[in-house]
């Protein structure tokens, strides 16, 4: 599914067609959020994978319409002689940053190390078995049965030069959660567009344009120095906008956008975002660290769960919080995804009658006291939507104690397991709900679920997640998502409050699409007179 165009967009885009700039040009953009780190298999998160797309490149990629387009692969085709092969022809004539030439040993090296444990990136591959080199253009990536998705899981698995990341104690991924550092988490030999001139973290990162590189006659890059700050603080971020120290924020805030939109030689760009925003729950724990019930874990009646979820107002959310800038959801899958329906999508009537109803059933009438847990630089608004529902929650007696971080200190608590109850938002670059169910809903491995810390654990269910990546009787397979959505849905894992809107603030001068994965690729940016 490709995204719907906005007006503003488009008349962007024909804009910039019109009249291309011919002069070299920087650009100054800003977002709410620094890149986690360079490591490009570290942490599979949006802003470090956007800076990371500058830098690093895929075998296939998606644009900024978001269709699936070649990168550093020409062509991709299941192998004739073996259904559970894939063969991928790659790209002549590149090089790294260094001048290293790319090649099959690269692709080896860079799936095998996104394969590690330490990789966020890992449940992409989980149906990988080998990969092998034919030739020095041409590799086969074996799976443990037909996967028909696997070029879709690839989009944002970057490549590496084997040479360079061996020659600097690079060979495995950057453990993140842990607290590692590494070579590559503060350097960059890449094939894209860009070259790391310097490196600031959560100041400033420079790049410049790769003048060797393969793509200069197919796509603008009218950028030729692009200059990064995060701009955390809301006003300083919009100030910066509004005086012409930036060109381009990714993250306007709802309530300046009519502001922005008003201000002469600025434009508003907005579409639905590929994201969902939610709220996950400890439910399979036997006690929880952070309430107030001893030796019990409200979480883990299915009652609890369903009535703070019918105690959420989320069209109040919308007009309040969001300023209309959301699209209130009852299911943790944004519309881009197959498997989404209009039916999973309807979300429940708010009813604090009926939630107190419930929990008065399940035994806690008198509610009580968790913690919640919500980063406070991630996504639109996300410490203001905790708080919203920190005061819905406590109209029906169940006391959430806020808690409000940096995303890099929040993350962590997820991945490490150490969270009761905490807010996450979801983007699907696949396209496709086993991206979902890979992440969030089949149990903690060591290649599976390691975005899911509700401590949900079903055998049956996990065995059906796994065969998805081999169902090639599409039909069949769509049947079996929307068995496993209903079955998510019934145990109702997961609170799902909102999908969002994107709005991107630019100069009149930068004409390009609004990208529905919020990953603007600058490539294809055109600054027009």
């Amino acid at each position: 599914m490709k995204p719907a165009v906005t007006p503003a967009c488009a008349a962007l885009l024909a804009v910039a067609l019109a009249a291309p700039m011919a002069d070299a040009a920087t650009l100054r953009w800003a977002r709410t959020q620094e890149a986690l780190t360079l490591d490009p298999h570290a942490q599979n998160e949006g802003p470090t994978t956007t800076l990371a797309h500058q830098m690093y490149e895929p075998l296939v990629m998606r644009d900024h319409t978001g269709a699936m387009v070649p990168a550093l692969a020409t062509g991709w085709a299941p192998s004739a002689s073996n259904a559970s092969a894939w063969i991928f022809t790659l790209r002549r004539g590149v090089t790294y940053h260094d001048g290293a030439a790319f090649t099959a040993d690269d692709v080896v090296f860079s799936l095998n190390r996104a394969r590690h444990p330490d990789s966020n990136y890992k449940e992409l591959l989980s149906s990988v078995v080998d990969v092998v080199k034919l030739d020095d253009h041409t590799v086969s990536i074996l799976t443990d049965g037909p996967n028909p998705i696997l070029p879709a899981n690839l989009t944002n698995i970057m490549m590496m030069d084997q040479g360079w990341a061996q020659a600097n104690g690079a060979e495995k991924p950057q453990n993140y959660a842990a607290g590692e550092d590494g070579f590559a988490a503060r350097h960059v030999n890449g094939t894209g567009p860009y070259v790391l001139v310097s490196r600031e973290p959560d100041t400033k990162t420079v790049l410049r344009r790769n003048e060797a590189y393969w793509g200069l006659s197919e796509f603008p890059l009218d950028v030729t120095e692009i200059i990064f700050t995060p701009i955390k603080n809301p006003a300083t971020r919009v100030a910066a906008l509004l005086s012409g120290e930036v060109d381009f924020i990714q993250d306007v805030p709802v309530q300046d956008l009519d502001r922005v939109a008003g201000t002469q030689g600025l434009v508003v760009g907005t579409t639905p975002q590929n994201r969902t925003i939610f709220f996950g729950m400890n439910v399979g724990a036997a006690d929880l660290a952070s309430d107030s019930v001893q030796g019990a874990n409200p979480f883990a009646d299915l009652r609890v769960r369903e009535a703070m979820n019918i105690a959420i107002n989320r069209d109040a959310i919308r007009q309040v919080v969001m300023r209309g800038q959301s699209q209130p959801t009852g299911v943790i899958m944004p519309p881009f995804v197959n498997g989404w329906t209009r039916q999973l999508d309807a979300y429940p009537n708010f009813d604090n009658a009926s939630a107190k109803a419930l929990l008065a059933e399940a035994g806690y009438a008198e509610g009580f006291s968790v913690r919640l847990d919500c980063p406070n630089d991630r996504y639109i608004n996300d410490e203001a939507i905790c708080q919203a529902v920190v005061g819905m929650l406590g109209q029906i007696g169940v006391k959430a104690q806020l808690e409000a971080r940096p995303r890099a200190q929040h993350f962590p608590l997820i991945a490490d397991g150490e969270t009761d109850f905490y807010l996450l938002g979801w983007g699907v670059p696949t396209y496709d709900s086993e991206y979902i169910f890979t992440f969030l809903v089949h149990s903690r491995t060591d290649t599976f679920g390691s975005w899911n810390a509700t401590g949900y654990a079903n055998p049956a269910l996990d065995a059906r997640i796994e065969a998805l990546a081999s169902n090639v009787d599409l039909a069949a397979r769509d049947a079996e998502i929307a068995a496993i959505w209903a079955q998510v849905q019934a145990k109702t894992l997961y609170l799902p409050v909102h999908h969002q809107v994107l709005n991107w603030g630019l100069s009149n001068r930068i004409a390009t699409l609004v990208e529905p994965e919020d990953a603007p690729k600058i490539k294809y940016f055109q600054m027009v007179e």
